[in-house]
């Protein structure tokens, strides 16, 4: 079974920047999507960026085009998105997620679709202030 483990969350003033990192470990990791979704209180989860990690396809939501960015490490285990020009409106917590097959082609992975994936990890906090 995968698990998934998130680090690098903080408090940060507007306009800065933290990188988050989703240590991912289990039977398979390989060619799959790798999400990062995030959920502010009294709101829906609501997907960030994905990665497919058979290649290097990355994928955004258009709130996050141009501030962050989703890459991998080159022993494929780890997943980062760094955040950059944070807002108020980013604080939330955030999630890295996988799902439990990989998927029929890279582009699935722009759904950003949280139903489509089904480990996910504890969560890291990011509190950006005015």
């Amino acid at each position: 079974q995968e698990q998934l483990v998130e680090s690098g969350g903080g408090s940060v003033q507007a306009g800065g920047s933290l990188r988050l990192s989703c240590k991912v470990s289990g039977y398979g990791y390989g060619v799959n999507c790798v999400g990062w979704f995030r959920q502010a209180p009294g709101k829906e989860r609501q997907g960030v960026a994905a990665i497919y990690t058979g290649g290097t396809s990355t994928y955004y939501a258009d709130f996050a085009k141009g501030r962050f960015t989703v890459s991998q490490d080159d022993t494929k285990t780890t997943v980062y998105l760094q955040m950059d020009s944070l807002e108020s409106s980013d604080t939330a917590m955030y999630y890295c997620a996988t799902a439990s097959r990989p998927p029929p082609s890279d582009a699935y992975c722009s759904r950003l679709d949280r139903y489509d994936y089904n480990y996910w990890g504890q969560g890291t906090q990011v509190t950006v202030s005015p």
